[in-house]
């Protein structure tokens, strides 16, 4: 067993407007992500499924193609090789969890 606490996982910022922080285990991988307004995770796909819970803000996701808006208290199943963008339109924060586990494990 192991327990994590957010305060103590090193934070990594990607850009000015976007940071997160990851625990990976042997199965999954849990990102805490925090978006600025107006921050944007490019266009991509990856072979893991993904679910993103937005706890705070909202944001606007494309997925292969169809555009879906989340606010808190949202949950987004994103299957996997799907095609997806998000925007931040207010300061956001989101937990995803990726399955399997996705790589950069420390």
């Amino acid at each position: 067993m192991e327990r994590y606490n957010w305060d103590n996982v090193p934070k990594e910022e990607l850009s000015p407007l976007l940071s997160r922080q990851a625990i990976h285990t042997p199965l999954i991988t849990i990102l805490r992500v925090t978006f600025k307004r107006g921050a944007v995770v490019s266009l991509h796909a990856h072979a893991n499924e993904q679910v993103t819970m937005l706890t705070s803000g909202k944001l606007r996701f494309e997925l292969d193609g169809e555009e879906i808006v989340v606010q808190a208290g949202d949950i987004l199943r994103i299957p996997p090789n799907t095609s997806h963008l998000a925007e931040a339109l207010e300061d956001s924060v989101g937990i995803d969890i990726f399955s399997p586990a996705i790589g950069d494990k420390k």
